[in-house]
């Protein structure tokens, strides 16, 4: 496989997550809201998060678009997945009293431990994506010596 195509399917694959996730929140705002609502942290939050999610995740598709942002959407795209994986992980060990509805349009039919591993796949990709977007920048360090380029 050629190169380049290696250094843009990790991008191509979190930009279409996270543009599907974000539309369908957005598409499906009262399911989404309430899906929020049920989930295990305060009602205040939920509400904050009911709007904070599908925008998040929309500007991280747009900071991965783009040569000179993705750095920063590859970056975002890892926290975020860590963020969530831990989530769905905590859900699946059973350390929440109760278990909320696994809402989220086509994934909605996956269960908790296939959330988790399509999360950690998809985690990785961003691993991956981050450290193949910093292989291809040149490396310049210049010393003392004029000209000189380590």
């Amino acid at each position: 496989m050629e190169n380049t195509k290696k250094i843009a399917i990790p991008g191509i694959l979190l930009i279409l997550l996270w543009t599907y996730t974000g539309f369908d929140k957005i598409i499906h705002w009262e399911t989404s809201r309430k899906a929020f609502h049920n989930q295990t942290f305060p009602a205040e939050l939920a509400e904050v998060l009911a709007y904070a999610v599908p925008i998040t995740e929309l500007l991280i598709a747009l900071l991965l678009l783009f040569s000179v942002s993705r750095w920063w959407g590859y970056l975002s795209s890892i926290l975020l997945l860590t963020v969530f994986t831990t989530y769905v992980g905590l859900i699946w060990v059973g350390a929440f009293p109760r278990v909320p509805c696994n809402c989220a349009g086509i994934l909605e039919s996956l269960g908790w431990a296939e959330h988790f591993m399509l999360n950690l796949l998809m985690l990785a990709m961003g691993i991956y994506g981050l450290h193949q977007n910093q292989m291809k920048k040149p490396k310049e360090f210049t010393s003392g010596f004029q000209g000189v380029k380590f």
